[in-house]
């Protein structure tokens, strides 16, 4: 693997804004004629169309889950794949970064989509969706042109537009009608808490998460916000009612278990947790303290060390407020990890302290008060207390 891949792949894991990884597919579209056995007969009967909903797995990038579209049909089982990108594509991780990131649908035979999951021990359930031959046939026209070479290529937005998103805006613009969600009550979630609840297992990814996004996943979200994660989708689908002409009948007709969950094993994180690091340096910079003051010197190499430190994580953060990726452009995480400490390492490296001590204390206070406003990475308020421990004459 070269290096360029494991930059890619760092990033990618770094925001966690991915679905799973398939091969890419150079399966066909493969949209069957029809042919009429009687007078009275509907191709139409024949076809089973589902929503998979595939539980998530701890390999890092599968945290989330995933969802597709099942057509069944005799000999015709097809999987409609809206999780396809490639690594291979121009300036990947770069467009990744601004959130340019392009993804793609892909249909290919069911048979090649549940091994995957069944390997990893994720569970695969299935809902039976319960449309009319018309509505089947529409779509069908709508995945056809979904499929189109022109169509199936577009801008994936993890909180908006996604893999979970995709096959529910396809699904109700099939329906001759209107879907009905029964409202959860007391279920407001913002995006932040969703995210940690799916990284509870991955503290470090849960920090990169936080430290990432910013005051906007604070929010409460509705209903149709929370369905970016399957999970969220196949619990609202199979409470929905489709009305129509003063009738209703349910969206899913039958909920089964394709594929059993099975045994996981959670894949380690690093050795010490965020809070646990955090700690250590506080320990290490209490006792740099306590050797500058008997010593009755200034450590400047250990005010650099964090300044570029504290530097470089703005500058990741500065980056991010030009990216597409939802709810990174207002992050009170730049009140202190910002690049400014960059311009006073120079001064600080030739004594001259006291202005960076105001603008270090100003930047602290400033964070402190956005605590109120977003919730921050586990362990920062812990580093933010490092350094305010430096902020002496």
């Amino acid at each position: 693997m070269n290096i360029k891949r494991l930059l890619t792949i760092a990033i990618v894991l770094s925001v966690s804004h991915i679905t799973p990884i398939f091969a890419q597919s150079d399966a066909k579209p493969q949209i069957v004629a029809f042919e009429h056995i009687g007078p009275n007969f509907d191709p139409m009967d024949s076809v089973e169309v589902s929503l998979l909903t595939c539980s998530p797995h701890e390999e890092i990038y599968s945290l989330y889950g995933h969802a597709a579209l099942r057509w069944h049909e005799g000999d015709t089982d097809m999987v409609f794949n809206w999780g396809m990108f490639s690594f291979s594509k121009p300036y990947f991780a770069l467009r990744f970064v601004f959130g340019l990131t392009d993804y793609e649908l892909a249909a290919y035979p069911f048979d090649r989509f549940w091994p995957y999951y069944q390997q990893w021990g994720s569970s695969i359930t299935e809902q039976v969706l319960n449309l009319t031959n018309d509505e089947k046939r529409k779509l069908k026209k709508l995945l056809a042109e979904n499929l189109e070479p022109e169509n199936r290529v577009y801008r994936y937005n993890f909180f908006y537009n996604n893999c979970s998103t995709k096959p529910r805006d396809v699904v109700e613009n099939s329906i001759n009608g209107q879907v009905i969600y029964n409202e959860r009550e007391d279920y407001e979630p913002s995006f932040r808490d969703m995210v940690r609840e799916c990284t509870r297992n991955h503290l470090w990814s849960k920090c990169g998460n936080d430290m990432l996004l910013g005051l906007k996943a604070d929010m409460k979200t509705n209903r149709s916000e929370q369905e970016f994660l399957p999970m969220n989708l196949m619990q609202d689908f199979a409470h929905a009612q489709i009305y129509k002409d003063g009738e209703y009948r349910p969206l899913v007709k039958e909920q089964r278990m394709l594929v059993m969950p099975g045994v996981q094993q959670i894949e380690p994180d690093f050795i010490l947790t965020p809070t646990e690091l955090a700690l250590i340096l506080l320990v290490i910079s209490l006792a740099i303290a306590l050797y500058e003051w008997k010593r009755k010197k200034i450590a400047k190499w250990y005010d650099v060390l964090l300044m570029t430190v504290q530097g470089l994580a703005g500058i990741v953060l500065t980056v991010m407020i030009f990216s597409q990726h939802p709810t990174t452009s207002l992050n009170l995480n730049l009140l202190l990890f910002n690049p400014l400490p960059l311009l006073f390492i120079p001064a600080i490296i030739k004594g001259k302290r006291g202005l960076w001590r105001k603008v270090q204390f100003s930047m602290l206070i400033l964070f402190a008060i956005g605590g109120i406003f977003q919730s921050y990475a586990e362990g920062i308020w812990i580093v933010a207390l490092c350094l305010l421990s430096r902020l002496k004459k």
